[in-house]
């Protein structure tokens, strides 16, 4: 099932972010590698593809077995385990469009 992980960041998280985003990412292709990221990006503070302005947060949509996996994975998610995520929002999604 896909599930939508919505994180958003604490204040003035873009350093943090940084710091740990090559872990994030390598998380992120290793799903994409077994065909089960949809798609992942961030919120940029501003209304344009500069992130220079800083990150308000992240939605992930991503398939796992079961909505105790999706949290699992990411619980141990680098953003969250070093606090660049305040809180995280994990649900279940039913993708319609497109089809």
């Amino acid at each position: 099932m896909l599930y939508v992980i919505i994180g958003e960041d604490v204040e003035n998280s873009l350093e943090k972010r940084l710091a740990v985003r090559p872990e994030h990412l390598a998380r992120l292709t290793q799903l994409q590698n077994e065909g089960r990221l949809i798609l992942a990006g961030p919120f940029p503070n501003l209304d344009n593809e500069d992130l220079s302005n800083g990150v308000s947060g992240s939605v992930m949509i991503l398939e796992f077995s079961s909505l105790e996996e999706a949290q699992a994975w990411t619980n141990a998610d680098p953003y969250f385990v070093t606090g660049v995520f305040k809180n995280v929002i994990v649900k279940p999604f039913k993708k319609v469009f497109p089809q």
